[in-house]
């Protein structure tokens, strides 16, 4: 039976899939042998790795009380990953109740375990979709039931780009959903680095995964913000933007940068 275009037996439980990997990394239970065979890989490959999406989630959730607490209330996060708890619409409606989320990811294990947490919320969907083609997900109608494009929207897209080849444009991507938001809409984008140390190891683990993974520069990531103004303190590795608590001990070597930036008028 095919569901938003994919046939049940075209879930992929025979190689690591990156949401799964980073289920595993965060301690939750929705992974399989795979995964967690790649994440210990992955953990060799760069210890800090560990410390290092913890860090990343930490910082997710600062950003989206930062744009909520902007007066954003509506959240669209592509690429979502398992919802694993505090999640996105969690951590809003800490701040705002009326908050309406949709969530966007491209493989069918992340929509059916979504799509079973958030039951029947109106506030609230999951579809699936792939980033790779902005258009269909900015145009699809789970997306637009939950978000409307005339008032302004929180854009998420943390940990996800860096599964995009250079050959997949993920610049174009962006600028694509960027020319979908409305002016006072926000960014809210990390992405992984090899900035800190040499982390070809780490990429060869994705090698067999079902997206590789394509490290990129500081200033390679802060070009994704192109038409967004930055707020401060700028593009910065994610322990380091905006943090509520001291970072964790090895946080210099955390190579994710994230940051938070505004679509002005």
């Amino acid at each position: 039976m095919r569901q938003d275009g994919f046939r049940a037996e075209e879930i992929d439980t025979s190689r690591p899939h990156p949401a799964r990997i980073y289920d595993y990394l965060l301690g939750g239970k929705d992974n399989y042998p795979v995964d967690r065979d790649a994440g210990d890989a992955l953990a060799v490959a760069a210890p800090e790795v560990r410390i290092g999406v913890q860090a990343n989630r930490a910082f997710l959730r600062r950003a989206v009380r930062y744009v909520v607490g902007s007066g954003v209330r509506q959240l669209l996060d592509i690429g979502t990953g398992l919802l694993t708890s505090p999640n996105v619409h969690e951590t809003a409606e800490e701040l705002a109740p009326d908050v309406r989320v949709a969530y966007v990811d491209n493989d069918p294990i992340v929509h059916t375990h979504a799509g079973a947490l958030l039951g029947g919320s109106g506030g609230r969907g999951i579809v699936l979709g792939d980033l790779r083609d902005p258009r269909a997900v900015v145009d699809h109608p789970g997306v637009r039931r939950v978000i409307d494009f005339d008032r302004p929207v929180a854009l998420l897209l943390v940990a996800v780009l860096h599964f995009l080849t250079d050959a997949e444009k993920p610049g174009d991507v962006v600028a694509a959903l960027r020319d979908a938001l409305p002016a006072g809409s926000y960014l809210v984008l990390s992405h992984a680095t090899g900035d800190f140390a040499d982390r070809s190891a780490a990429q060869a683990v994705y090698s067999s995964a079902t997206a590789t993974l394509n490290l990129r520069s500081h200033a390679a990531v802060e070009g994704f913000f192109d038409g967004f103004e930055l707020v401060e303190p700028g593009l910065a590795q994610v322990p380091f933007w905006r943090p509520d608590a001291p970072p964790p001990a090895g946080s210099e070597a955390i190579g994710f940068y994230g940051g938070v930036a505004r679509k002005a008028a």
